[in-house]
């Protein structure tokens, strides 16, 4: 069960050098793109839609460390209340900075979702962390909103944790940089109320 005051809103990165070339971008901290920026900007305006024109501001803000999470909340208006490692993108291990189709030249058929992990994280690696932020974030929602700004592969694990799948259930969702997902409930029971809600032109 779960507050039926507030949601939750995961908004990922804008774009990146990396994530617009296919490369997985776990710890390394690389910067938005002009592109990114102007897309995190226009985030603000999908967020403001989403939560409705009287909502009050978000009861707590969290974000990732790395600078394309931190500056997406900046330019999105959002005040950052704290930085969570938690947060952080799948730790892709000797996958990191390559893409799919470069690791499948040795690994035919790989994905994120069924590994292998070579010096990485696991789903129920990633699940755990996910699992640890949405039980924090429940005790927040009787106050309000929650924003969470993120990255791609661990925003997927975070709504589908929230719904009750495991990890590699995010296979079946999508979001892009800069786009928004809503973790809502119906009398109590987790729901997606929105997926990969990008910001408008």
């Amino acid at each position: 069960m779960t507050s039926e005051n507030g949601r939750v809103f995961l908004l990922r990165h804008g774009e990146t050098e990396w994530s617009a070339a296919g490369r997985h971008t776990g710890r390394t901290d690389i910067p938005l793109t002009d592109t990114g920026r102007a897309a995190a900007g226009r985030s603000a305006r999908a967020l403001a839609e989403l939560r409705g024109p009287d909502a009050p501001p978000p009861v707590r803000v969290l974000s990732s460390p790395r600078s394309r999470a931190r500056d997406t909340a900046e330019l999105a208006g959002l005040q950052v209340d704290a930085v969570d490692e938690r947060l952080g993108e799948w730790d892709y291990g000797e996958a990191e900075g390559r893409t799919t189709e470069e690791i499948r030249e040795t690994l035919p058929g790989w994905t994120i979702w069924d590994g292998p992990w070579r010096g990485g994280e696991t789903p129920d690696d990633v699940a755990a962390r996910a699992d640890s932020v949405l039980d924090d974030v429940r005790g927040l929602l009787d106050g309000g909103d929650v924003v969470l700004v993120g990255h791609g592969h661990f925003g997927r694990v975070l709504a589908v944790r929230w719904i009750g799948l495991p990890a590699t259930g995010g296979v079946h969702l999508k979001m892009d940089p800069a786009a928004v997902t809503v973790l809502g409930h119906e009398r109590g029971v987790p729901r997606l109320d929105h997926v990969n809600q990008l910001p408008p032109s």
